[in-house]
Order: structure tokens, then sequence, then C-alpha cells
């Protein structure tokens, strides 16, 4: 007998159009970010370019839950669609407040650990990207997932360290908070990367 999701997929293929619309738009955040960081302040006009990103992020979600509300039947379970878009929407959030941050704290140059993070960042949001399309059919994404746990882990080190260089500098004390909400930053929009690969493995498990 014939799924019903199957019955009413060309309504809830817009679920699917708009988490891969929602990956691509990780991407470019995140592209726009290491970009920034690594010519700190020449690139500083891309800040915009973030925002704009960041709105594209809110509306992505707001269509999703929009659906959501006036969808019967959904490919997948409805929890796991607000969650992985809530998780989405986090990750360009994060990347938009570093931007911002970058600009609002006055950052003279970028330190050398934020950029490692930024391109972290990047690599992170390029495997949610990629793994997306895989939601049509349910296909094993572990390859993304497990690629993107591998980064957060790489991004802790990094944030680690980078933490620890603050306090041996004995730069002023009011750049150490501001790198510190910096890098912060940069931590949870990687943490939610690996938050988004999670509920993206967890519902391929349960739709096999």
């Amino acid at each position: 007998m014939a799924r019903l999701s199957a019955i009413f997929a060309p309504k809830e293929r817009e679920f699917f159009d708009l988490f891969e619309e929602a990956g691509a738009n990780i991407q470019r955040a995140a592209e726009l970010l290491e970009r920034m960081l690594d010519r700190w302040p020449d690139h500083g006009e891309l800040a915009r370019d973030v925002v704009v990103c960041e709105q594209e992020g809110d509306r992505i979600t707001h269509d999703i839950i929009q659906r959501l509300n006036q969808t019967f039947v959904t490919p997948i379970d409805r929890e796991d669609i607000y969650a992985l878009a809530s998780a989405l929407d986090d990750i360009v959030d994060f990347i938009e407040e570093v931007a911002d941050f970058l600009g609002l704290y006055r950052i003279e140059a970028p330190m050398e650990q934020a950029q490692r993070m930024a391109r972290v960042l990047h690599e992170a949001a390029r495997h949610i990207c990629a793994a997306m399309p895989r939601l049509r059919t349910f296909r094993d994404m572990r390859h993304y997932t497990v690629e993107v746990n591998r980064l957060e882990n790489e991004g802790d080190r990094i944030i680690r360290e980078a933490l620890a260089s603050l306090f041996e500098t004995g730069i002023d004390p009011m750049m150490v908070i501001r790198w510190k909400d910096i890098f912060e930053r940069l931590e949870d929009a990687i943490d939610a990367t690996e938050t988004a690969a999670n509920i993206l493995e967890g519902i391929v498990i349960k739709n096999r």
C-alpha cells in the first residue's frame, strides 16, 4: 500500500525545497563570514550581506512553520521538521552575531584562531548544505554528519586554544571580553551545525 506521504507528495516537496534553500543560505553566510575574518577590516562591508542571509533564513523558517501549520500529512515527523528548521535558523543567527560584533566592538585586526574557526564553520556549513538533498529519499547521509561532528570537535579544540591565548598575551581586559564574546558565538554557530547534523541523522534512521 502506498504511503500517504506519497499521495500528498507535490505539496510536501515544498518542505524539502525549503530545507535545501536553508542549507544553501547557511553555506553562503558562513562563506561570507570566513571572507570577512580573512581580511578584516578590509571586507567589513560584507556584514551587510550576512544580514541579508540572516533575513533570508528568517523568511525560510517562517515559510516552513507556515506550511507545517497548513499541512495535514507531512513527509517527516512534525517535531523533526520544527527542530531542523530551528537548528538551521540558529546557525545563521549566530553567524550574523559574529559579523555584527566585529563592527560593534571596533575590532582592528582578526585573531588567527577566529579565522581558523570561521574556516571550520564554513566547512561544516558545506556539509550541511550537501546533506539536504538526501532528505528527499532518506538516503544515508552519515558521511556528512560524521564530518560535521569531527569539525565540531576541531572547533572545540581551537576555542580552548583561543581563550587560553587571550589570557596569556596581556591584552586590554575589555578586548579580552570582546574577543571572548566573538569566540563564543563562533562556537555556538559550529555547535548548531552539529545539532542540525544530529537531527538529520535521526530523521534518516526513523524513515528507513
